[in-house]
C-alpha cells in the first residue's frame, strides 16, 4: 500500500545493524554480556550529578546509572519508557480506531521539524508535485524548495483550507490514477496554523481526508500548536489522525511550545512501514534524538501523569490566551481602518492584511527595522516568493505586554508612511532610486 509514497533512496536505505544492535541491548536482561557496540564506557563521562528544579513539582534528579543512561546511545525509536508514556498520551487524546492503531508507530525525533524534513526526504524527488495552503510555515518551504517542487497551491480563508479549492485542484488528476506528476501528499498545519492562527473545523477535516482517500494521498498533520488552542474544549474539532481509516495520517507532535523548544523534542505517530523509512533516516543522519532530553522529560510525564500534562497545558493555553487578548486589544485601538484581521483561535500569531498596500516587505525589513518593531513579511509564507504580499505576522508570545501598545502605534504609523510611499511611486514611478547605471 505504501510504496507509492517512498522514493528510490528511501527504498534503498537498509537497517543499520550497529542501530539495530542497539535496540536489543536496551531491551536485553542483565546478564547480556555487550560485546557488539562502540558505546563509550559513561566510567569518563565528567557529568556526575545532575538537579532539575520544577514548577509545583519534586525536583529531577539525575545521578550514577540514572545519569550514566541519560548521556548513552539510545534506540533510534526514542527512549522505551518515553515511548511508553506517548503511545499512550496518542491513545487518550486522539482515540485512533483499532485498525488504524494496530498498524500505528512512533518515532521521537529532535523537533517535529526533523521528522517532517525526514518525512519529505522519504518522499520528494526533483520535481515533485506538492499540494500546501497559499500560506505555510516558511521553515516547511525551507525544507521543499531545494526539490525544485510543482506547488499546487489550495486556497484558504479565515477558518482555514477550503476543501472546494482542494476538490478543484485535485479534478486534474483521475482518483487511482498511478503517473509521476501526480503529489503523494498534502501538507497541513491545521490547529493554530502558522502563520495564519486559523484552526481547521471538524466538517472541513472530514471532507478534506475523505479527498485524500479518494486521490490516494498521505496526509502530514503538522500539528506544533495543537496544545496551544483557545477554544473551549467542547468546540475544538479533533485531530486528522483520529478521524484517520485508512492509515494515511503522518501526524507530527512537538514539546517545545509546551515544555521547552530548547530540548529539542518532537514525535511522529503513522504508519508502520513509513515510521520504518524516517527511522532509517535517522540512523544515517542523528541516530537519535537527545538523550538526556528524552529521560527528563520522561521523568517530568512520569511525575506528572497525563492528569498533571494536561493540568499544565491548560495553564499554557490561558497565558498564551491572555497575551493574544492584550495584543488584540492594542490592535483594536491602533489599526482600525488600516488593517484585516480574525481573532486566531490558537498558536502565537496574529495575522494581519494591509489591503492599502500591495507588499509589505519593505516595510517591514527595512523602514520597520529602523523604528525598532520587528514583524514577519507574509511574503516569506508564500510558496512563490516572487509574488508581493500585502500581509505580516506579529506574534504575541515573546515580546513584554506594555510593548504591545506601542509596537501597534509604530505599526500603525508605519503603514501610514508606506501607504503614502506607494501612492507616490505609483503616481511618479521610484524617484530617486539609484538604479547604480
Amino acid at each position: 500500500m505504501y510504496s507509492r509514497f517512498i522514493n528510490g533512496v528511501s527504498a534503498g536505505r537498509q537497517p543499520s545493524l550497529i542501530r539495530e544492535m542497539t535496540k536489543i541491548l536496551a531491551a536485553a536482561p542483565p546478564e547480556m554480556i555487550p560485546l557488539s557496540g562502540g558505546f563509550p564506557n559513561p566510567e569518563m563521562f565528567p557529568f556526575k550529578n545532575l538537579t532539575l528544579s520544577v514548577e509545583n513539582g519534586s525536583p529531577i534528579n539525575l545521578s550514577g546509572k540514572s545519569l550514566q543512561s541519560a548521556l548513552q546511545y539510545l534506540p533510534t525509536n526514542g527512549h522505551p519508557a518515553l515511548l511508553k508514556q506517548l503511545k499512550d498520551l496518542q491513545l487518550e487524546v486522539h482515540k485512533p480506531g483499532e485498525a488504524v492503531w494496530n498498524n500505528t508507530d512512533i518515532v521521537v525525533t529532535s523537533g517535529s521539524q526533523d521528522g517532517l524534513c525526514k518525512a519529505f526526504e522519504m518522499m520528494m524527488d526533483k520535481g515533485s508535485s506538492v499540494l500546501v495552503e497559499d500560506f505555510v510555515y516558511s521553515g516547511t518551504l525551507s525544507i521543499i524548495n531545494p526539490y525544485e517542487p510543482k506547488y499546487h497551491i489550495i486556497e484558504s480563508d479565515d477558518k482555514g483550507m477550503k476543501p472546494e479549492s482542494l476538490k478543484k485542484v485535485l479534478a486534474q488528476w483521475t482518483p487511482g490514477e498511478e503517473s509521476k506528476h501526480i503529489p503523494k501528499f498534502l501538507y497541513i498545519n491545521p490547529t493554530g496554523a502558522n502563520p495564519t492562527g486559523t484552526v481547521l473545523p471538524l466538517d472541513r477535516r472530514r471532507e478534506i481526508y475523505q479527498l485524500c482517500c479518494e486521490y490516494n494521498l498521505l496526509l502530514l498533520e503538522d500539528d506544533p500548536y495543537y496544545y496551544l488552542q483557545f477554544e473551549e474544549k467542547s468546540l475544538r474539532p479533533p485531530s486528522f489522525f483520529s478521524l484517520d481509516t485508512e492509515g494515511r495520517v503522518i501526524r507530527f507532535d512537538s514539546f517545545s511550545k509546551i515544555l521547552s523548544s530548547g530540548i529539542r523534542l518532537g514525535f511522529v505517530t503513522g504508519p508502520k512501514p513509513l515510521i520504518e523509512r524516517i527511522v532509517l533516516h535517522m540512523q544515517v543522519s542523528v541516530l537519535h534524538a537527545s538523550s538526556l532530553s528524552q529521560v527528563i522529560t520522561t521523568n517530568l510525564l512520569e511525575q506528572w501523569g497525563q492528569e498533571g500534562f494536561f493540568n499544565h497545558i491548560d495553564n499554557v493555553e490561558n497565558f498564551y490566551k491572555n497575551r493574544r487578548d492584550k495584543m488584540l486589544e492594542a490592535a483594536d485601538k491602533n489599526l482600525k481602518g488600516l488593517c484585516e484581521y480574525s481573532v486566531p483561535l490558537g498558536g502565537m500569531f496574529l495575522w494581519m492584511k494591509i489591503p492599502g498596500l500591495t507588499s509589505t516587505w519593505d516595510m517591514i525589513m527595512e523602514r520597520g527595522l529602523k523604528k525598532n518593531i520587528m514583524l514577519m513579511p507574509g511574503k516569506a509564507f508564500q510558496p512563490d516568493m516572487d509574488k508581493p504580499c500585502s500581509y505580516l505576522r506579529a506574534a504575541f508570545s515573546i515580546a513584554p505586554e506594555d510593548k504591545f501598545e506601542p509596537a501597534m502605534e509604530r505599526l500603525a504609523e508605519l503603514i501610514k508612511e508606506e501607504i503614502e510611499i506607494e501612492t507616490i511611486k505609483k503616481k511618479y514611478g521610484d524617484v530617486g532610486h539609484d538604479t547604480g547605471h
